[in-house]
């Protein structure tokens, strides 16, 4: 059987790297799938995709298993806009995946108020607003449902380059927990994974431009990390597709740390 037959899954982020990996994860799994982006073209592609792969979903837009919404989430009535669009699109929103997130890199010393304000717009008020309309539609149908937010182990404290970052991720741990609580009785499940070093585009891009890397810079990061390689987006995905699922229970206010390297743990 599959984990998420006929769910309504909205993902931010999800026409690449992560947030795409979920998408397919999640509409394998039976889910009628509505992602988010900025770019049109790699997210009607994806959509189309699997639309294709999936056949037709029994609630979804003229029968489409799969819906694009183009959105810049840093705006607030954006991202509102995209759960409109999931609602109108297939009736409902059962699930909510945070995936969208800046990765530039900016210290305590040199990051500006505008990268800074940039980062909290995308990755922590962003979340806040998507969360806001989901959990309201939930409530307003009497519906159980779940939430992922996507974070990393950054929300330990981070490497020095990541100053800005860090501060989202304490944030929105702090804000799964908080909207778990406030919602338990409500049947709305918030969790959040704490992920590792994890091979997708952004990252390359980011291995490229922020540190010189090569073409080997993968196989050289593998050979540094205990499994031997990097985290595969594909893994994280069928654990995010778990965790919205029935399969995982009743867990809720879980901030999982989803890596090879154990926090406190010292040789």
């Amino acid at each position: 059987m599959p984990l998420l037959p006929d769910r309504v899954v909205l993902i931010s982020g999800g026409t690449s790297g992560l947030g795409a990996a979920i998408a397919r994860a999640a509409a394998r799994e039976g889910a009628l799938v509505a992602v988010t982006g900025r770019r049109r073209e790699p997210g009607e592609a994806l959509a189309a995709e699997l639309a294709a792969a999936g056949g037709n979903g029994s609630k979804g837009g003229k029968g489409s298993k799969a819906l694009f919404v183009q959105a810049d989430v840093a705006d607030v009535e954006q991202a509102r806009a995209c759960v409109t669009a999931a609602v109108a699109g297939f009736g409902r929103v059962d699930s909510l995946v945070n995936a969208a997130g800046l990765t530039s890199r900016g210290t305590l010393l040199d990051t500006t108020p505008e990268l800074f304000d940039a980062h909290i717009a995308v990755n922590l008020r962003a979340p806040f607003f998507l969360m806001q309309a989901v959990v309201a539609d939930l409530v307003a149908r009497q519906a159980p449902g779940t939430i992922v937010n996507v974070l990393s182990m950054s929300a330990h404290g981070g490497q020095p380059g990541l100053g800005r970052h860090v501060r989202r991720e304490v944030g929105l741990a702090g804000l799964t927990r908080n909207a778990a609580h406030a919602h338990r009785w409500d049947r709305i499940r918030v969790n959040a994974l704490n992920i590792g070093w994890t091979d997708t585009e952004g990252e390359d891009a980011t291995q490229r431009r922020f540190h010189g890397a090569g073409d080997d810079w993968r196989e050289q990061a593998g050979a540094s990390l205990p499994m031997g390689k990097l985290g595969q987006p594909d893994e994280i995905a069928d654990f995010v597709v778990f965790l919205l699922s029935d399969r995982s229970g009743v867990v809720t206010g879980s901030v999982i740390d989803w890596d090879q390297r154990v926090l406190g743990g010292f040789d």
